[in-house]
């Protein structure tokens, strides 16, 4: 009681899993009933985290199925587990809610319904909704009937079946039948549904128990009604067949049932009823099936008969229906004498002629037509048809005599099939006899090959169609002629594309003009006139043509005249190019004709730019120049066709002519640079001294980049450079004249263009050339691309090829860069000249240079300026030990002393001290002791002095020795006066600030309520101040700090 629910919910939902089931554990026990809705509500909340299936085993355990209902009920609409859905209809049916029992299985689609089957009928509910809904929805509903049935729950039967689904009353039926129910039941359970069942299934269901008859109230109720099912009529007829209830009468009347499904329940009942529902329905397999196996063919044969059908005919008259001699004798002997229909004949016999049974019908036939009395049969057309048909099959003999007795017969359809027999003769006969001309020449023509005959019969009946087969087959043949003439005398034009081209093989063109002329009166075709004008050409009847060219035509001009010219034929070609003022093919025939002064002047009227080339080229050909010439002013001006004109002069090798046309063409108003520049490449191929002159002149209209190719390739290397300098390539110029000095390079000219080259390299070529060509002049060349070069290059390039005394004044105008490499090089040259004064004011002007190296060289050398340098350029770099040594080795005891000095190395100068008493030089060793005085200990000093008797010598730097420590102790000693006097007041007032209560005597006025903190700001001043010394801090032992606050102890030092 003192647990609010809503408290105790939420404190679950803190709880692990295990912990939480143990708690609604001891509540189930303790009080199931007070505790039952909490727990419910525990487990609605949390059923994802502790799950449904330890929920279930927790209700189920304590048999709490009023609280499984409830979860469940409010858990299963979010779940698909079959066995959370069985739960719950469990739990539903064990608290009695079988409304919702009914619902949940109508509506759930996720239980297992055999499971929840099972279940309900051991449940054994007084409402069986539940378990019908189960059964309904999933198929089982013969089991449902059984179950309800052997219980006798018939009302449930019932109620399923009329209420519930009616399209069930099938399998119910059948399971009702199979428990041995009775008829009246279940016949009365049919009634009941009515029409609502479907009748196929109901039908199967009963005729597959062999209770058939139990339905016929329900049929013939359908049949009332006015249903037109087969499966109704079917069962019905079935049903009166059983019972011999009139079943020809009702088979006969009734139209709505299935014959092949009715036949075949009769086949074994009556052969002669399927017979009749068999030839109702027209089943023809079937029913031959059914004749053939009960030896019923004079039937079958009258049914054929009237059938009419041949593909049926087919499949009884073939070889492999081992009845057919039996069917043929009733046909022949039976069904077709008792028929008065011809069309019934001519099918039947057709269906003979198919099936290959020619014999039989020819003696049928004959009798019939021939002999017969009745004259439908003997003037029916089809049946001629068919007697002259199975002769020419069967008997070809017997076709002449038919032919000629016979009158009506379709002429056309037997005569072609007699041609398909190849009977070409009694084909020829009928189409004779009926005036069928045409195809009487077909059959003369195509199958019976006699042309001589077809000439003959077209002469005889002297028709158009006639003459122009007649022509189709002699210009197949290739009798083109005769075929011409057989197409004039049908005044057909219609063949006129297979004529013309038949025509050139054999020549016909005198025969093919006629046919054309006529051609031309019925068919407006400018193929037509285009070929009639070709075949005059070929005829060479320039009259005719000139006279067909003037009258109104449509012939195409222009393909023909194309064509004449193509053959050769070009006086053709000529009229027809003058009717139609085609200046420019004219000009081509009249070139072939050699009427060049004609060929000029339709040139010049045609005014093309590739007639002018094509006469020109004749003309050039024909070494006719001055026409040439004429022709060629107008092609030069066109800068697209000037190199075709000149390769065209080169070819026949008329050099000097072409130059002269293009000199010719300079003082044409539209002269172009085309011409200019080609009249160079002509000079430059044929007439070089006229070159320079040329480009000089006309360097500013020339192509200078084509020009170039020919110059370079003709090796004008004067030229080359010229015309490169004047295109700005001042590169390629140099270049060009450093490969090929002889003709090219002047220097003036070299230097002119070299200081406007862009590539460096150019500049690094040019030195190597004129260290090889011109070395006087290297120097004047390089001052013109000074600001260009790159110095170190150029000299590591003079220093490879050992011509660094050529570029020294070179050197010279670049030192003052302070170049290392141009340095080295220049100090070299002096070193080599001797030359030491100019070398010692380079090195202290310019020190940019390898100095060790050129101390090495300066040191081997034999003069003693050289090797002084070399010992300043030792002590320079700090390599004292080696300059004095070489001082002292050329007795520059001066430079020695001094070095030593600078050198401010302690060793030297002691070991130069030793030196000079070595030597006895009194003098050195005083020099050395005054100049070397801070290097020098005055121990050592004094032990040397003593030792050599120089004491003398050594007493001025004794004394001054002396006067230096004095100096400094008495500097010292004031030192630490101050330092102690400093700690006195210090020491003072630290104590002062004790006393008071201060740790530093700077702070402001004492609090006696504040709180003392020993240690702090201690070694510090008040802001503003100098911190002092504490602990570890400025130092331990030593200089400047001590031990302590403040200070150390001793003079200047720690301990």
């Amino acid at each position: 009681d003192l647990l609010q629910p809503e408290w105790l919910v939420k404190y679950m939902g803190t709880l692990s899993v295990e912990h939480a089931l143990e708690c609604m554990h001891h509540l189930m026990r303790t009080n199931m009933r007070a505790n039952l809705q909490v727990i419910v509500q525990i487990a609605r909340e949390y059923s994802e985290q502790l799950t449904p299936e330890k929920l279930i085993a927790l209700f189920e355990n304590y048999k709490s199925f009023e609280g499984l209902f409830y979860y469940l009920g409010a858990v299963a609409n979010n779940t698909e587990d079959p066995e959370v859905h069985f739960k719950y209809i469990e739990a539903a049916t064990k608290v009695g809610n079988f409304a919702e029992v009914e619902r949940i299985t109508r509506e759930d689609n996720f239980y297992e319904p055999t499971q929840v089957k099972d279940f309900l009928k051991q449940a054994r509910l007084p409402d069986q909704r539940p378990l019908i809904n189960v059964c309904d929805r999933f198929d089982m509903v013969d089991e449902l009937t059984q179950y309800l049935y052997n219980n006798n729950m018939i009302k449930y039967i019932e109620l399923y079946v009329t209420k519930v689904n009616p399209m069930k009353t099938p399998q119910v039926a059948g399971a009702l039948l199979d428990a041995d129910c009775g008829e009246d039941f279940v016949r009365t359970l049919i009634l009941s549904v009515r029409g609502m069942c479907p009748a196929e299934a109901l039908v199967e269901a009963c005729e597959h128990r062999n209770r058939l008859k139990l339905l016929r109230p329900w049929l013939e109720a359908r049949v009332n009604e006015g249903v037109q099912e087969p499966a109704v009529h079917n069962a019905l007829m079935k049903i009166y067949v059983d019972m011999n209830n009139k079943p020809e009468e009702h088979l006969a009347e009734n139209i709505y049932y299935d014959s092949k499904v009715v036949g075949e329940y009769c086949e074994k009942r009556d052969p002669h009823l399927a017979f009749t529902v068999y030839k109702r329905g027209q089943c023809d397999q079937e029913l031959i099936d059914l004749t053939n196996k009960h030896g019923l063919f004079k039937q079958q044969a009258r049914y054929l008969v009237e059938r009419q059908d041949l593909e049926i005919w087919e499949k009884v008259l073939t070889n492999e229906n081992k009845y057919k001699r039996e069917l043929v004798d009733q046909v022949v002997q039976t069904a077709l004498p008792e028929t008065k229909s011809a069309d019934v004949v001519s099918t039947t016999v057709k269906a003979f002629i198919t099936a290959d049974l020619p014999n039989e019908l020819i003696e049928l036939l004959d009798k019939i037509v021939l002999h017969g009395t009745s004259d439908e049969f003997r003037n029916n057309k089809n049946l001629q048809n068919l007697l002259l048909l199975t002769a020419i099959k069967a008997d070809k003999e017997r076709v002449m005599d038919y032919i000629n007795r016979l009158n009506n017969y379709d002429a056309p359809d037997i005569a072609n099939i007699a041609v398909g027999s190849e009977l070409y003769e009694e084909a020829l006969v009928i189409f004779k006899k009926h005036g069928f001309h045409v195809e009487a020449a077909k059959v003369l023509i195509e199958y019976i090959a006699a042309i001589d005959r077809a000439v003959d019969f077209a002469d005889k009946v002297n028709e158009p169609e006639v003459w122009t087969m007649l022509g189709k087959a002699q210009l197949t043949g290739g009798m083109v002629k005769e075929a011409i003439a057989s197409y004039i005398k049908a005044d057909d034009a219609s063949e006129y594309m297979n004529v013309i081209d038949a025509t050139p093989e054999a020549d016909a063109y005198a025969e093919l003009c006629a046919f054309l002329q006529m051609a031309r009166k019925k068919v407006k075709e400018s193929h037509i006139d285009s070929t009639l004008l070709y075949a005059f050409a070929k005829c060479e009847n320039y009259v005719a043509l000139e006279e067909f060219i003037s009258s109104p035509n449509v012939a195409q001009i222009q393909g023909i005249g194309d064509k004449c010219y193509n053959e050769g034929m070009y006086e053709a070609a000529k009229v027809l190019f003058t009717n139609i003022s085609n200046w420019s093919r004219l000009a081509s025939c009249l070139i072939h004709l050699q009427e060049f002064q004609q060929a000029v002047d339709a040139a010049r009227k045609a005014n093309s730019a590739k007639t002018w080339k094509e006469v020109n080229a004749a003309c050039v050909e024909a070494e006719e120049f001055r026409l040439a010439q004429i022709c060629a002013m107008y092609i030069i001006v066109n800068p697209d066709e000037l190199e075709g004109l000149i390769a065209t002069y080169e070819a026949l090798g008329h050099f000097d002519e072409v130059i002269k046309l293009m000199e010719s063409g300079l003082n044409l108003e539209r002269a172009h640079m085309g011409i200019f520049t080609e009249l160079g490449i002509l000079y430059a191929k044929y007439r070089p001294d006229k070159l320079m002159e040329h480009i000089k002149l006309f360097w500013s209209k020339l192509n200078i980049r084509k020009l170039l190719f020919s110059c370079e390739s003709g090796h004008h290397w004067e030229e080359l450079v010229f015309l490169y300098t004047h295109y700005d390539e001042y590169d390629n110029a140099c270049l060009t004249m450093i490969n090929h000095p002889a003709d090219a390079w002047e220097h003036v000219k070299f230097k002119e263009t070299i200081a406007k080259v862009t590539n460096s390299e150019i500049f690094y070529k040019s030195i190597n050339f004129y260290i090889e060509y011109s070395p006087g002049q290297l120097v004047d060349m390089l001052s013109v691309v000074l600001q260009n070069l790159d110095h170190v290059r150029v000299t590591n390039q003079l220093r490879r090829q050992g011509q660094l005394f050529l570029g020294k004044e070179y050197l010279l105008k670049v030192q003052p860069e302070n170049i290392k490499e141009v340095n080295d090089a220049l100090y070299e040259l002096y070193v080599d000249d001797e030359d030491h004064e100019a070398l010692a004011k380079g090195i202290d002007m310019f020190s940019n240079f390898d100095q060790i190296e050129m101390a090495k060289r300066c040191e081997a050398h034999e003069l003693l300026q050289f090797r002084r340098i070399a010992a300043k350029l030792y002590m320079n770099n700090e390599r004292y030990a080696q300059s004095i040594e070489l001082s002292k080795g050329d007795e520059d005891w001066f430079t020695a002393i001094k070095t030593t000095a600078d050198s401010g190395k302690q060793e030297l100068a002691e070991q130069l001290l030793h030196f000079f008493v070595e030597q006895r030089n009194k003098a050195c060793f005083a020099s050395t002791l005054y100049m070397c005085y801070e290097l020098l200990r005055p121990d050592v000093v004094m032990e040397v002095a003593w030792r050599n008797g120089l004491m003398d010598y050594a007493m001025p730097y004794m004394v001054q020795s002396m006067r230096h420590l004095t100096t400094k102790v008495d500097a010292l000693e004031k030192a630490n006066e101050k330092h102690e006097h400093k700690e006195e007041v210090q020491k003072k007032q630290a104590e002062e600030a004790a006393v008071m209560g201060y740790a530093d005597p700077t702070m402001g006025a004492y609090n006696g309520n504040a709180l003392t903190v020993y240690g702090a700001n201690m070694g510090g001043g008040a802001p503003g101040m100098m911190p002092q010394p504490q602990y570890g801090m400025g130092g331990g032992m030593g200089m400047g700090g001590g031990m302590g606050m403040g200070g150390g102890m001793g003079m200047g030092g720690g301990m």
